[in-house]
């Protein structure tokens, strides 16, 4: 599972709480939870202090020239491309819908997307969905 995110996208940094229970929730049961900063101007040592700073648990990639990006189709940060035991990919989408659009946010989530297509893919069910659109920062705007 890749997440893309951004040191600077607050949208990214208010889901660590939720990222970090996804993945205490599911690598037991064999996710592999990847955090992708498609950011080029993000440094590894700036990655390694957002990675301290919110206590995520997981691996980081680098992806400056959006190769991962284009492959799993994400678009903003965050977003998540899940991947099937087949390699396929299953999803890729929002966490949740907790952001309705830029600048307007339910108080809490009323579909936890994410969880839904990881409970499924480890059952070896199909996704409910395979798209769902994400909000937050534009990884086209990382291009410099």
């Amino acid at each position: 599972m890749f997440l893309f995110t951004s040191v600077d996208c607050p949208i990214s940094n208010r889901y660590a709480p939720e990222v970090q229970r996804l993945h205490q929730r599911f690598t037991s049961q064999g996710v592999d939870f990847w955090l992708v900063y498609p950011n080029p101007a993000e440094s590894g040592e700036t990655i390694r202090k957002h990675l301290a700073a919110f206590n995520y648990p997981t691996r980081a990639l680098r992806d400056p020239q959006h190769v991962l990006a284009k492959l799993t189709k994400a678009t903003v940060t965050p977003e998540a491309a899940v991947y099937d035991a087949e390699r396929r990919l299953a999803y890729h989408g929002r966490i949740d819908d907790r952001y309705v659009s830029l600048g307007l946010e339910r108080p809490s989530p009323t579909k936890h997307d994410l969880e839904e297509v990881l409970s499924a893919v480890m059952a070896g069910k199909p996704a409910p969905e395979s798209f769902s659109p994400a909000v937050g920062c534009f990884i086209a705007d990382f291009v410099q």
